[in-house]
């Protein structure tokens, strides 16, 4: 039986193919700031219901919002609110395509 491979070595494999790689490039942003959103979270070591508190609101909100924006399209509002509650501010950059 053969052993998964590991996360890391899944995505080498993936990004190998041109077509694979462009679309996790172009998806990127999308899970960029999430990752962002619990890393500043973890790193003031809060919980979600710490957040949600902050926030005014319930954990669950929280944790849809941190899980994924795909299916969910927070207002900036909530994202300046979350960065507000993690000790953050947001900062939005247009950068030039290549």
């Amino acid at each position: 039986m053969s052993q998964r491979p590991t996360l890391d070595e899944f995505k080498k494999k993936i990004l190998k193919n041109s077509k694979s790689k462009k679309l996790y490039h172009e998806l990127e942003p999308e899970y960029q700031l999430p990752s962002e959103m619990l890393a500043a979270r973890e790193k003031e070591g809060l919980t979600q219901e710490d957040i949600a508190f902050r926030m005014g609101t319930k954990k669950s909100n929280i944790s849809r919002l941190e899980s994924s924006f795909l299916n969910h399209s927070p207002t900036f509002d909530t994202i300046k609110r979350y960065a507000a509650a993690v000790n953050c501010h947001v900062e939005i950059h247009l950068v030039r395509d290549k």
